[in-house]
Formats: structure tokens, C-alpha cells, sequence
């Protein structure tokens, strides 16, 4: 049952990244990496907007506020260091624009996308 379970989450996971492809995908921005993972941790996804790369975080919860609930400092700390870690291997290093975005999906598959979402963690 619990491997059940873990398959389900797993599967609703995807698709809320998915769906958050999309509506980054319908503003404009061209996906770089999905699931990118480093020493330091993964980032869902990473997207480029322009000359800004955007860190992605995607959580999936019955409404947008327990979806944000689920962002914890320390997770938030390992999507830095990943961020990090991949800003070094851009042209531009470390000055290269960026922000972190936390995208939430609710249980109707709405979208809320809070831009900048650690400086506000």
C-alpha cells in the first residue's frame, strides 16, 4: 500500500512539474533543465527568461497555501547551493541574473507562481 502511495505521489509530482513547464513555457521562458541535480541538491526545474535563469521549486498540495507550507528552510538552503553550483558553470558566473521561484499547484491543477520566493522564506 505504501509503495502505492509513494508511486502516486511520485506520478502527481511530475505532472504538477508538467504543468508548470507549461506556464512557463506560455510566458515566454525556454526550459533548460528538468529535475537538475547537483553536489549540493536538485532543482525541479531551471528555466532561462530573457537573460535571467530561474531556479524553479514546484510543490503540489490540496490548495496553494499547503503547497507553500512544504517549502522548508533547509530544502530552500539545498535549491541555493544547487543554484549556486550551477551558476558556476555559466558564462557569466556568479553574475549571472537569477531568481528562485516557488510555483504551487493546487488539487484543481491552478498555478500560483511566487517570484523571488527566498527572499521571502
Amino acid at each position: 500500500m505504501k509503495a502505492i502511495r509513494q508511486q502516486m505521489n511520485y506520478h502527481a509530482g511530475l505532472a504538477a512539474e508538467r504543468a508548470v513547464e507549461r506556464h512557463y513555457s506560455a510566458r515566454g521562458a525556454r526550459l533548460r533543465h528538468h529535475r537538475w541535480r547537483g553536489r549540493g541538491g536538485e532543482v525541479d526545474l531551471i528555466a532561462r527568461e530573457g537573460d535571467e535563469l530561474i531556479f524553479i521549486e514546484v510543490k503540489k498540495s490540496s490548495t496553494h497555501a499547503r503547497a507553500a507550507a512544504r517549502l522548508g528552510r533547509r530544502q530552500l538552503q539545498r535549491i541555493m547551493a544547487a543554484a549556486e553550483e550551477f551558476l558556476a558553470g555559466e558564462p557569466a558566473g556568479l553574475n549571472t541574473p537569477m531568481r528562485i521561484d516557488l510555483a504551487l499547484v493546487d488539487a484543481e491543477g491552478k498555478i500560483e507562481v511566487i517570484e523571488n520566493a527566498a527572499m521571502w522564506a
